[in-house]
């Protein structure tokens, strides 16, 4: 039997992306095959597919994109976790993505959906999810009376990150773009800063600072923080170095699907301490759209979801 897969044979635009039959994988011990329902699309799935990183990622060739998936378990051979079980995935970077009607994966990369979540929202639950669990809990360890600065606050992780550091107890306020202002206050901050109208520069006395952007919004975020504080930053646009001139420190979260990371995120949502923010949902044949979409920078906010039929 074949799977309907989305894949590209060469880096380029949105184009290269195509529908097509692929061979399934056959199941090893430790394994489940999903028959996904949906996909997350992340801004690494189009960096990846464009090129741009490949220096840093070097993928093989033809490549089905995507990281989350939502579905239900059609065959098992993984201990607890039965067939017609929802589950989320993570697709491993290298080996076959999420934009595919089926997928096999092993049961670390397995977790049960919450029941508090849509298919959608599941789709668009991990990999935001472990991109703001591990900055706030692992490496900036958010804790109460803390006051953080989140940059994007209206995007899929960012959004996630404000949920979970008020969860914490940290007084929490965000940049996003005047027109989700309100979208990001009704998630709880404390203050929002429309950087297309004003200048989160000059606020003070801030413990934490995530950055998910780079570049200029980077370096204007040093003067934000108190003396001993920290600015933590996810892969972004080029960054300069001012901690020793600033006296805070400056550091990269590293991002991982560790299983721990994933059931805590998985567990969170159970919690209802977060839900994800799900934006525009294309067909899973339009994937290309779903891409140009994300890449013309006018994307509604939180992640673009693919329906899988």
């Amino acid at each position: 039997m074949n799977t309907q897969a989305i894949r590209y044979h060469q880096y380029g635009p949105p184009d290269v992306m195509a529908l097509e039959a692929i061979a399934q994988f056959p199941l090893e011990p430790g394994q489940v095959r999903v028959s996904l329902r949906a996909a997350g699309v992340a801004p690494l799935d189009a960096k990846l597919r464009a090129g741009l990183l490949q220096a840093q990622l070097a993928l093989t060739l033809p490549k089905v994109p995507g990281r989350d998936g939502a579905g239900v378990i059609v065959e098992s051979r993984a201990e607890g976790l039965p067939v017609g079980e929802p589950v989320c995935v993570m697709a491993d970077m290298f080996g076959q993505g999420s934009y595919a009607d089926s997928i096999v994966v092993p049961a670390a990369r397995v977790v049960r959906q919450p029941s508090t979540l849509s298919t959608r929202q599941a789709a668009a639950l991990l990999q935001p999810g472990a991109s703001a669990w591990i900055p706030i809990v692992k490496t900036a360890q958010v804790r109460s009376g803390m006051k953080v600065l989140v940059h994007a606050g209206s995007g899929a992780v960012g959004s996630l990150m404000i949920q979970l550091a008020l969860h914490l107890g940290a007084e929490v306020w965000a940049t996003c773009s005047s027109a989700n202002r309100d979208d990001v206050l009704a998630l709880g901050a404390a203050g929002v800063i429309a950087y297309d109208k004003e200048d989160f520069s000059a606020l003070r006395g801030f413990d934490v600072v995530f950055d998910l952007v780079g570049g200029n919004t980077h370096d204007r975020s040093y003067p934000v923080l108190k003396p001993g504080g920290q600015l933590v930053w996810l892969v972004a646009s080029a960054i300069r170095e001012r901690g020793e001139e600033f006296k805070v420190r400056v550091v990269r979260a590293m991002i991982d699907d560790a299983p721990e990371c994933l059931r805590a995120v998985a567990k969170l949502a159970e919690e209802r301490v977060w839900v994800p923010t799900v934006g525009q949902c294309f067909p899973l044949a339009e994937a290309a759209r779903a891409h140009a979409l994300l890449e013309s920078g006018k994307a509604a906010r939180g992640r673009i979801v693919l329906d899988i039929p």
